[in-house]
């Protein structure tokens, strides 16, 4: 009997990149391609779920009840770099392995932080005088895979780049031309923008506060194309209220979005859903390395990119 991996997105993958998957599962003896996309209920996901050997998602919940529901699941792989939407130790409970596919959308999201600096930078494209990025100072906080990116584009503005990031050797940053400095409390002080791209686990959730953003310098600006729950909306409004400088970017609304729209519009951006992804060559990249880590597993027992050990 096949092997069945489903697809199981909300938001669909481009047409181009279910072609490409199915092709390379087409070719592969013993695999079966399903689709769930545009679904509306959980309920629809947990049924689904039922059927297969395997799943590919995207921002879709794989819960505890998912998971309970696949008798016949072995590994959920998330098409992206974070993966706080699969229940971690309910799989692992279970014997499913969950991976992530870290650095394919990368520069997607990279771009994204880049592109709302700018539209702000320029008021929003209003037809008044803006500023430019040239010169200015940008701390990036977290300097993974998005990160480097971040770095590598902004330094073509020719910004003045800092970088915070606890778990990599102040060497590996260094050398990319990046400032590195040793604490968040530095980053924050130094930066007119600032660019987040720590995970949202329990160190991180609300660690970004209202101590931190009223240190930063005149202009400030912070743009979050990571999690929401990593900052702490009531600082945030706070900050709001203290500093009419003070502006927040981000392709993840917060909780009270729809309060800081209504007060605040001309400091605040936030895209309709999250966006970071959401080109067609992230779509590419992401979906085939998840397919490919799948067969990996299947055939090989490779869990290089597991989550959940």
């Amino acid at each position: 009997m096949s092997k069945i991996i489903l697809i199981a997105t909300d938001k669909p993958f481009a047409k181009e990149a279910v072609d490409m998957i199915k092709a390379i599962v087409d070719k592969t003896p013993g695999y079966e391609l399903k689709l769930l996309e545009k679904y509306t209920e959980q309920s629809q996901l947990i049924e689904a779920a039922k059927e297969a050997d395997a799943m590919i998602v995207r921002s879709d919940k794989a819960t505890k009840e998912v998971t309970d529901a696949g008798d016949r699941l072995r590994v959920i792989v998330r098409a992206g770099a974070g993966y706080d939407n699969i229940d971690l130790e309910a799989a692992k409970a279970k014997g499913i392995v969950a991976m992530n596919t870290p650095g394919q959308n990368s520069n997607a999201v990279a771009e994204l932080a880049i592109g709302m600096m700018i539209y702000m930078a320029r008021g929003k494209f209003n037809g008044k005088s803006g500023s430019e990025l040239k010169g200015k100072t940008l701390g990036i906080h977290a300097y993974g895979n998005v990160g480097r990116y971040v770095a590598t584009i902004a330094k073509g503005f020719g910004m003045d780049i800092y970088a915070f990031d606890p778990f990599i050797r102040d060497e590996d940053i260094s050398k990319d031309g990046v400032k590195v400095v040793h604490s968040v409390e530095e980053l924050y002080s130094k930066c007119q923008y600032v660019s987040v791209h720590i995970p949202a686990n329990e160190k991180t959730k609300k660690s970004i506060h209202k101590g931190l953003l009223e240190s930063m310098p005149k202009n400030a600006v912070l743009v979050n194309t990571a999690r929401k729950e990593v900052i702490c909306e009531e600082g945030l409004k706070m900050i709001f209220e203290q500093r009419p400088d003070f502006k927040y970017l981000s392709d993840i609304a917060p909780d009270c979005a729809e309060e800081l729209n209504e007060k605040y519009a001309d400091r605040v951006y936030f895209t309709p859903k999250k966006m970071g992804a959401q080109t067609e060559e992230a779509n590419i990249n992401a979906g085939i390395a998840a397919v490919e880590q799948i067969i990996a597993y299947f055939e090989k027992g490779d869990t290089k990119f597991q989550v959940n050990k």
